[in-house]
């Protein structure tokens, strides 16, 4: 069973169209490509709670769950940037519109770090 994604912040995403770039199949829930931002690339799953899939070119809202959100916290902002990359390739961008659950994975992450690494 998959594990449900976290839901850590909410953002608007467009996919580029495959004559620009973008990718030339759709993407469903869990997709996990990079987050990039700050110069930094991040893995995220997305959750896209309003369509079943995401075909090249459209715009959606999705639900980004970091897989290290203690990383995140205190610098992503509603209105803060990204880029969505497979490798080196730009498919995708978007903006951060709601932090959701944020802190309470970073807590998580933090907590769970600390009793790792005592």
């Amino acid at each position: 069973m998959i594990n449900p994604i976290p839901e850590d912040v909410e953002a608007v995403l467009t996919l580029l169209p495959t004559e620009h770039g973008g990718r030339s199949t759709p993407v469903m829930s869990d997709y996990r490509p990079q987050f990039y931002y700050n110069g930094h690339d991040w893995d995220a799953r997305h959750a896209y709670p309003d369509v079943d899939r995401v075909n090249p070119g459209d715009t959606v809202r999705v639900i980004l769950g970091f897989m290290s959100p203690d990383e995140h916290f205190g610098r992503l902002q509603v209105g803060s940037p990204f880029l969505i990359r497979e490798g080196q390739k730009i498919v995708g961008y978007g903006a951060i519109t709601r932090i959701l659950e944020l802190e309470r994975s970073a807590s998580r992450a933090r907590a769970t770090n600390f009793s790792l690494n005592p």
